[in-house]
C-alpha cells in the first residue's frame, strides 16, 4: 500500500472532488488555520477550481468559520458542524488553555471577572457584526475592570472556547475579526444537533475519510481527545474502516476511499500548517526524520513546503516572484511542473497579496492569538 498516495487522495490534494469551499471543509472535518492568509490556500488547493471569491463568500456568511477548536488551536470548520464539535472538544481545549495561562503565571479567572469581560465583549457588537481585537481593547480601556491587557486577551480566547465568539468577516490584512456565534453561525446554518456519541462518530468519520490511511495515534493527536474516546470512535465505524498493518504500525483506512487518480508525478505547493503534515503523528511517512527541521521548528511553527509525488522535499516562498524554492533532497525536480504549480497559486492568490512574516513574528502572533 502506497500510504502517501492514499493520503493525497483522501485529503483532496490530488484529483479533488469538490468545487464548494464549504464542502471541502466539511469533508476534512477541520483544517488547521494558524496562518490567516494561507488558510485560504489550504482550502483552495483542495478544490477543483480554486476561488478566493467563493471562499470569502462562504466565510463571510458563516458557512466556514475560524475558531480555536481541536487541541485549543486555530481551525477552519463548517458552520453546521460548529456546535457539536465545540461541545466535544471544549473540555480539552480549555484544559490546554488554562495550562498556557499557568505557564505565563496568570491566574485562572473568577466567575465575576469572566462575567464582566463577557459583558464588554458583547457590548462591542452593539452597532456592528464584526469586531477587531483593537475595538475590544478600546471598550476594555474605558471600563473599570482592573486586569491587564494580556489577561483580557485570555478572556477573548476563553469566550471563543466557551462558544460565545467565532470569526467575523474576512479582511485583506493579517488582522482577523470576531463575531457572535449566535449571529454568524446560528443564523446562517442548518445546525447539526448531535449527542456525544453521535458527535464522536461523526468526527471519527470525518478524520479517517479525509486523512486515511492513519493510525490511532494520529487520530488522538488530531482531535486532542483521549485514547479511550478515540478507540471507541474507531469501533463505532464498523466496516467503514479496514485495518492494515504496515511497517510495524496499524493503519485504519476509509473503506470507500479512492485508490485511483494519482498521476505518475505531481508537484504540490502546500501552505504553512497544512493538514498533510500537521494532521498526523506519523509524518515520517512523507517526511524523513532528518528533514523535519526544514518543515517545522521546535515551537510548532510549520513552514510552506513542496510535496513531490507525495514526499516533502523542499520549501517555497509564497511572496516571491517564482517560488524561491530550496530543496533538501538530492532528487531531480521538474522545473516546468514547479512553474505551473506556482503560476496556479499566483493566479489564485493575487487578490490577497500573500506576505511572508518573519518567523519570530509568527511565534509572537501565535502566542497572542
Amino acid at each position: 500500500m502506497n500510504i502517501a498516495n492514499r493520503r493525497l487522495l483522501s485529503q483532496q490534494l490530488i484529483s479533488p472532488e469538490f468545487d464548494d469551499p464549504t464542502e471541502v471543509v466539511e469533508w476534512m472535518g477541520a483544517i488547521q488555520a494558524q496562518d490567516y492568509k494561507m488558510m485560504r490556500w489550504a482550502v483552495g488547493i483542495r478544490t477543483r477550481k480554486p476561488s478566493i471569491t467563493e471562499f470569502e463568500k462562504a466565510y463571510n456568511e458563516g458557512k466556514i468559520v475560524r475558531v480555536h477548536m481541536l487541541r485549543g488551536t486555530w481551525h477552519l470548520v463548517a458552520g453546521k458542524d460548529y456546535h457539536w464539535m465545540q461541545e466535544i472538544c471544549r473540555n480539552r481545549a480549555k484544559r490546554t488553555f488554562y495550562g498556557w495561562m499557568k505557564a505565563n503565571k496568570e491566574e485562572i479567572p473568577e466567575e465575576d471577572e469572566t462575567r464582566q469581560c463577557r459583558k464588554i465583549l458583547k457590548e462591542a457588537f452593539r452597532n456592528k457584526s464584526s469586531v477587531t481585537r483593537n475595538e475590544f481593547y478600546e471598550l476594555f480601556s474605558k471600563s473599570d475592570l482592573n486586569i491587564s491587557t494580556k489577561k483580557f486577551d485570555y478572556h477573548i480566547r476563553l469566550a471563543e472556547i466557551d462558544g460565545m465568539l467565532c470569526s467575523g468577516d474576512l479582511t485583506t490584512g493579517i488582522t482577523p475579526t470576531y463575531s457572535l456565534v449566535s449571529e454568524k453561525i446560528d443564523k446562517n446554518n442548518d445546525i447539526l444537533e448531535l449527542s456525544h456519541d453521535e458527535a464522536l462518530e461523526r468526527i471519527t468519520l470525518q478524520y479517517f475519510r479525509s486523512h486515511s490511511p492513519a493510525t490511532l495515534e494520529d487520530f488522538v493527536w488530531w482531535t486532542g481527545l483521549n485514547k479511550t474516546e478515540c478507540k471507541k470512535g474507531i469501533k463505532m465505524m464498523g466496516d467503514k474502516l479496514t485495518e492494515k498493518t504496515q511497517e510495524g504500525r496499524t493503519f485504519y483506512i476509509y473503506t470507500k476511499g479512492r485508490t485511483r487518480g494519482v498521476p505518475k508525478s505531481s508537484v504540490l505547493l502546500l501552505p504553512s500548517f497544512d493538514e498533510y503534515l500537521i494532521g498526523y503523528k506519523s509524518r515520517d511517512i512523507v517526511l524523513k526524520p532528518e528533514y523535519q527541521h526544514h518543515a517545522h521548528n521546535k515551537n510548532g511553527v510549520f513552514y510552506p513546503v513542496v510535496a513531490i509525488n507525495g514526499q516533502i522535499q523542499g520549501n517555497w516562498k509564497p511572496r516571491s516572484k517564482d517560488g524561491d524554492y530550496s530543496f533538501f533532497t538530492e532528487k531531480n525536480h521538474s522545473k516546468s511542473k514547479l512553474a505551473v504549480a506556482f503560476k496556479n497559486f499566483k493566479e489564485w492568490g493575487v487578490r490577497i497579496q500573500v506576505k511572508i512574516i518573519p518567523m519570530d513574528r509568527i511565534v509572537l502572533i501565535l502566542l497572542i492569538l
